[in-house]
């Protein structure tokens, strides 16, 4: 009886843990002249389809690059800056990591890395752990304007990688910092 019991609760376990497909939704109706997304990496326009800067539609594994070093493009900005004893996004660096997550998005392949850093003040293990959450509060933001979790690694270096070297506001204010590093870099 028992044995018959644990044979019957393993059945029901392993066949709760089988997963169901999901239909997606049904497809929006357009209006005329609304802009639309259409394939990855464009809008679409009425008829016409427009690139979105970042992006690549091309099948490369980390797609186009090029826009990542173009002076000219949002991309080539991969610093986000925190107040003091902060790990919040300021609402000022929103567009640049919804650019990111538009760029990871659109090219799966894309790998980034998201090294979290924090000013000299504070203990070693204080520091680290902000450092952390820094770079765990733009991965979060990033995931949740559509890039993938599997794209991106957090990594703190606390206080042991300083961008400026002092020990004034100006100096800690460039160094409380996250840094976007893509692994094409």
């Amino acid at each position: 009886m028992i044995k018959n019991l644990a044979v019957v609760l393993l059945a029901l376990s392993i066949a709760a843990c089988s997963s169901t497909p999901t239909q997606d939704a049904a497809p929006v109706e357009e209006s005329a002249g609304a802009a639309t997304k259409g394939a990855p990496g464009t809008t679409t326009t009425g008829t016409s389809t427009t690139p979105i800067a970042g992006t690549s539609t091309g099948a490369g594994a980390a797609g186009n690059t090029a826009v990542l070093k173009d002076p000219a493009n949002i991309l080539s900005t991969r610093i986000v800056l925190f107040d003091y004893d902060q790990f919040v996004v300021k609402d000022q660096y929103r567009p640049l990591v919804e650019a990111h997550a538009k760029y990871l998005q659109a090219n799966r392949g894309a790998r980034v890395t998201l090294q979290g850093h924090t000013d000299e003040r504070g203990t070693r293990e204080y520091n680290i752990a902000l450092g952390q959450k820094r770079s765990d509060a733009v991965k979060r933001m990033l995931v949740l304007l559509g890039a993938q979790e599997v794209q991106i690694e957090t990594v703190s270096f606390g206080k042991e990688k300083p961008k400026a070297m002092g020990s004034d506001e100006s100096a800690w204010s460039q160094n409380r910092r996250v840094e976007i590093v893509y692994a094409s870099d």
